[in-house]
């Protein structure tokens, strides 16, 4: 492989993990503070399609940027008040928003544009462009989360009672702070990030809304986040081999092998997620979450 295949490579690496990235990160300030969040998927699907739609009826990308993070903070808050306010079980509150972020982006796309749940296409300032370094904004805005939610969860007393949160619920309730708000907090910044991934996909990287286009990524993100193991900057390293290895993929479209021939495309496109399931299985050791994660906390009395 020669210096311009590998630079292509790297390159297209990091663009494929900043979704990645940005969903990982949420889901770490969500289960964090103890609420499990499957419905990253859904909520980055909403984003894509409320971010393209307003860029496109706004003629600006930083338009379609708010719309798509308010898209996900909503769908975060049905999440936050199923799993936190009604004690609702967290898996399935998950699961049921990326149902509904699925289905929902689909009709209303097919009913507004008429193109099979896609958007019409996005050009100049519909769109962010790669301005800097090769790269939009919003590829260092996501890169940027990285330091700060180090530092705001290790560093800030917010941060650290947001953490005791998930691990000691009662003890936090039991010094007068709010369970309940830290709780929320954490869930409002998980969807900030998850629209700024979903945009990011939309109106960055394909330059319009396509019917399912996130493809996984948000459970990919979550196995970057056990991969991790709930913290900041392994977080990075983990998406980072994640969007390598589909960038790897990408390479490999069309590549024949000696003594095999070319390999079938849906081979090519699964090594991503074999490789994740490999990683999971058989790399990280034990990963440990926060001891409160996924139970919902009812005020003693």
């Amino acid at each position: 492989m020669d210096l311009g295949i590998l630079a292509t490579v790297f390159d297209s690496a990091l663009r494929l993990s900043i979704p990645l990235l940005a969903a990982c990160l949420a889901g770490l300030w969500s289960e964090r503070s103890g609420v499990v969040d499957i419905g990253l998927e859904g909520k980055m699907l909403a984003a894509a399609f409320a971010a393209a739609a307003a860029a496109y009826a706004f003629g600006s990308a930083w338009i379609g940027l708010a719309f798509g993070i308010l898209a996900s903070i909503a769908f975060a808050l049905v999440h936050g008040f199923a799993s936190i306010s009604q004690r609702g079980n967290q898996i399935v509150s998950g699961v049921a928003i990326n149902m509904l972020a699925a289905g929902l982006t689909a009709i209303v796309g097919n009913a507004w544009y008429g193109q099979g749940g896609r958007t019409p296409p996005l050009e100049g300032d519909q769109r962010f462009e790669d301005a800097y370094f090769g790269h939009s904004a919003l590829v260092f805005i996501v890169l940027l989360a990285v330091p700060l939610t180090w530092f705001v969860l290790g560093r800030t007393r917010f941060g650290l009672r947001l953490r005791a949160v998930g691990e000691n619920p009662a003890a936090v309730d039991t010094a007068g702070i709010s369970v309940t708000g830290l709780r929320y907090s954490a869930v409002i910044i998980g969807g900030i990030l998850c629209g700024i991934g979903g945009t990011y996909l939309s109106v960055g990287q394909a330059a319009a809304f396509l019917p399912n286009m996130t493809t996984g990524r948000g459970f990919i993100a979550l196995a970057a986040l056990i991969f991790a193991k709930w913290r900041a900057w392994p977080a990075l390293g983990a998406c980072l081999l994640f969007g390598f290895l589909d960038a790897i993929a990408n390479q490999l479209q069309g590549f024949s092998f000696p003594g095999i021939g070319e390999v079938p495309v849906q081979a090519i496109q699964a090594l991503p997620y074999l490789m994740t399931v490999i990683l999971l299985a058989g790399v990280i050791g034990k990963a440990i979450p926060p001891r409160a994660a996924g139970v919902p906390y009812v005020k003693e009395r």
